[in-house]
């Protein structure tokens, strides 16, 4: 009975595979800074703080991880985050609601997305030029509004940014023998619902397998009976609301706006993506995957700083390095695999 078992077993498809290959690396990197490095590395809090740090980006990554699949790209999110964190700072600051401050973030991400999605899905204009073309014009409008910093001074909004969910059992014991419970911040918990939501769209939901479709091969997409254009045009749609909820997220984690505001959040959500087994080509990802990539890539970033090499170039190098490593693993696991398949 076992080995009928083992036989009948389906194999891990080209995403799964991917994805555990991610989880397992990143892993066994957090193994060996826990046994090398020590320190923070050894604590529960390491983990949420780096959730802290980049729970708006995981949102992003979840956006662009959707895009990727589906064939595209998207270069506007970080410039898209930043208008959203700028507009959103000042109208607070003018005797704002902090409800409508929300859907207003969320309006400005839809905007963006409705807009790059029907010129990329239906006047059929390369998705590098749109949301490049589109990238610019975020980050031009976030520098209309100010060029000068602004900090969030509504009085609502500051209880909410330093509200913290504390969690004991996961907390340390300090020298001086009080305990230091683990803490995480309500955008961890908006990110981790976005990973989860958008995980079962993916993997349970017509719309999800539709954009792995699409994806694979549009022609075969086309034959299946899939409306390729619908379908790409939600994908747009899906990363734009994805990305005016991270600007939200960043502006409860920084709690001021800035024209360089997310500058660069764009070119780590791609990373964070293929790390995670997003392949440029499409067809093949999976969020969970992002989720590990993202915490992969900060991570490695860590682990540069905690060992001594603080310049920001060090952490450039090693992106650029694991990016990279990654390309060229998912490159030859999948050839082997495609070997093996016609064999």
């Amino acid at each position: 009975m076992k080995m009928n078992n083992a036989k009948n077993r389906e194999p891990l498809t080209d995403t799964q595979l991917l994805m555990s290959i991610t989880i397992v690396i990143f892993v066994v990197m957090y193994l060996i800074a826990m046994i090398f490095l020590g320190g923070g590395f050894l604590h529960a809090q390491q983990i949420f703080d780096m959730l802290n740090d980049n729970a708006s980006l995981i949102i992003v990554s979840c956006g662009l991880t959707i895009v990727m699949i589906g064939g595209g790209i998207d270069i506007s999110v970080g410039a898209v985050t930043s208008l959203v964190v700028m507009s959103c700072v000042l109208y607070l600051n003018n005797g704002g609601n902090i409800l409508v401050s929300i859907f207003l973030a969320v309006g400005i991400g839809l905007a963006f997305g409705l807009v790059q999605g029907f010129l990329i899905s239906y006047l059929e204009i390369q998705p590098f030029i749109v949301t490049l073309a589109g990238m610019f014009f975020a980050r031009g409008m976030t520098t209309i509004l100010s060029v000068n910093p602004q900090k969030a001074d509504h009085e609502g909004f500051a209880k909410l940014r330093d509200a913290k969910i504390e969690i004991n059992a996961l907390g340390y014991t300090a020298k001086n023998g009080n305990l230091v419970p683990a803490r995480m911040e309500l955008g961890v918990v908006v990110a981790l619902a976005c990973v989860v939501l958008i995980f079962i769209l993916l993997k349970y939901l017509r719309l999800g397998r539709n954009f792995y479709a699409m994806g694979g091969n549009q022609q075969s997409a086309l034959m299946l009976g899939i409306n390729v254009k619908r379908t790409r045009f939600l994908s747009y749609i899906l990363s734009g609301l994805l990305s005016g909820i991270s600007g939200y997220v960043f502006m409860l984690h920084t709690g001021a706006g800035n024209a360089t505001n997310a500058a660069g959040m764009e070119m780590n959500a791609i990373a964070s993506s293929i790390i995670g087994g997003t392949l440029l080509t499409g067809g093949v990802g999976n969020v969970a995957g992002t989720f590990f990539g993202t915490l992969t890539l900060t991570t490695i970033k860590k682990i540069v700083v905690s060992s001594g090499l603080n310049d920001p170039w060090w952490q450039s190098i090693t992106t650029g390095g694991m990016l990279c490593f990654f390309i060229l693993l998912q490159s030859v696991v999948l050839s082997k695999r495609s070997k093996k398949k016609k064999q």
